[in-house]
């Protein structure tokens, strides 16, 4: 048997405890925080009738009080997106900010060295890529003690800890805005259940809150928005449990706008997620679905500068 295994039963399991981890300073970091957007008055805005549309529908749904939901990839972070986002949700116009682990670690990472994202194929080839101490280790002690879900916890420690780039995340502006932000994690996918610090069972419990929290804003989408940025697999999948939740719950959830922003083409392939789960599925009984093929460089800076003008226009 090998030196790093656990007999279970007849099951033989791997023992994570002997992990080598290293300081996260050691690491050529990809992405930096200069390379974020800060201001978007000086860009024209891609724009189309139908994105138009969108952005109309938007607006009128957050001045009527109405859930307009943002689901974001990694990308949006690593293209440096998040700026904008938070000054979104400071302006009321998103209501829920929902996202995968890998986001949630890109996150925290920015807030706390103001740099993310390593070489992969670099680091795959001894065993480094995802090792890295400080993220590991205290984003799993914050998930290990949480009894208020993954998000939360992410947060709280960031502003809690008062991390030299806290305004860079978008984890510790959604805890100060008292806005709902859930991380939906499938085990496995991300580089902190590498650690030896993970907890399976603390990682699961601390997303399951998250994603009750997520069914609660979905049971309210009625006349709301949902957009999707970038998130293929999880946040597509996530979405569509939600709705049949609330649906069998008795909400009507329904007419809703449904959005899916991505860099790929794809809105006719049987087996492209966010086709049928957010764009055609859940807007069967009213309502509309768009699909955009655009960058995420262009689709969130242009979206901020239609939102910013047409609450301008609106006084």
């Amino acid at each position: 048997m090998c030196r790093h295994a656990i007999r279970t039963g007849r099951v033989t399991v791997l023992d994570f405890k002997k992990i080598k981890t290293y300081p996260l300073k050691q690491r050529q970091n990809l992405v930096h925080r200069r390379e974020f957007i800060r201001d978007t008055r000086n860009i024209k805005p891609w724009t189309n009738r139908r994105f138009r549309q969108l952005v109309r529908k938007v607006v009128a749904a957050a001045k009527n009080d109405k859930q307009v939901v943002v689901q974001i990839g990694a990308h949006v972070i690593k293209t440096g997106q998040s700026l904008l986002l938070i000054d979104l949700m400071r302006r009321g116009l998103i209501t829920h900010l929902a996202m995968n682990g890998a986001c949630a670690i890109h996150d925290f990472e920015m807030a706390l060295q103001g740099a993310t994202a390593e070489s992969v194929a670099k680091n795959i080839e001894d065993g480094a890529f995802g090792m890295w101490e400080e993220t590991g280790a205290m984003m799993n002690r914050a998930l290990n003690r949480s009894r208020n879900g993954f998000g939360r916890a992410i947060g709280r420690l960031i502003t809690r800890k008062k991390f030299p780039f806290t305004e860079y995340s978008l984890l510790a502006a959604a805890y100060r805005l008292k806005i709902p932000a859930t991380v939906h994690v499938a085990i496995g996918t991300d580089i902190i259940h590498q650690h030896p610090l993970c907890d399976g069972a603390a990682t699961g419990r601390a997303t399951f809150h998250d994603f009750k929290i997520y069914t609660e804003s979905i049971a309210h989408l009625a006349e709301g928005c949902f957009l999707n940025f970038g998130s293929a697999v999880i946040g597509p999948e996530v979405f569509l449990k939600a709705l049949s939740i609330a649906r069998n719950l008795g909400f009507p959830v329904h007419p809703i706008t449904t959005a899916n922003f991505d860099c790929r083409p794809g809105i006719t392939n049987y087996y492209y997620r966010p086709a049928k789960n957010i764009v055609l599925r859940p807007v069967s009984l009213g309502g509309t679905g768009y699909n955009f093929l655009v960058d995420h460089r262009v689709s969130i800076p242009s979206f901020h500068r239609l939102v910013c003008k047409m609450l301008e226009a609106d006084g």
